[in-house]
């Protein structure tokens, strides 16, 4: 429910105004390649002016993306540690269960030995 109404209410809406960018941007636009050239122009692209708002928008998104994934490194290290801590506990408490379970059938329970004494 949840994610259709993020669809409906943030991603269509978004997808209509970049669209409506691209009709509206459609011009020929030069991104200079030399920013400090001065006089000489240097290497540059010429290409219509949403193609460059959309690549920069998707840097953007893969620039962020990046620092995200690199900034939350560390709770995805703290929880391959609590995983493997607590797989190896959970062997462990297995182990215990099978050794008591094994031992109950060559004594008698804890109750009827204290009764007996």
């Amino acid at each position: 429910m949840r994610r259709k109404l993020i669809l409906g209410l943030i991603v269509i809406p978004l997808g209509v105004l970049l669209a409506a960018l691209a009709v509206v941007n459609r011009h020929a636009a030069t991104l200079y390649l030399n920013p400090l050239g001065g006089g000489d122009a240097g290497p540059a692209l010429e290409a219509p002016l949403f193609l460059f708002l959309l690549a920069a928008l998707a840097v953007g998104l893969i620039v962020g993306g990046c620092a995200t994934w690199l900034s939350q490194g560390k709770w995805r290290r703290t929880a391959r540690e609590t995983k493997s801590e607590a797989r190896a506990l959970r062997r462990q408490a297995d182990r215990l269960e099978k050794e008591l379970e094994g031992g109950a059938d060559r004594r008698a329970p804890p109750r009827a030995r204290l009764a007996a004494d």
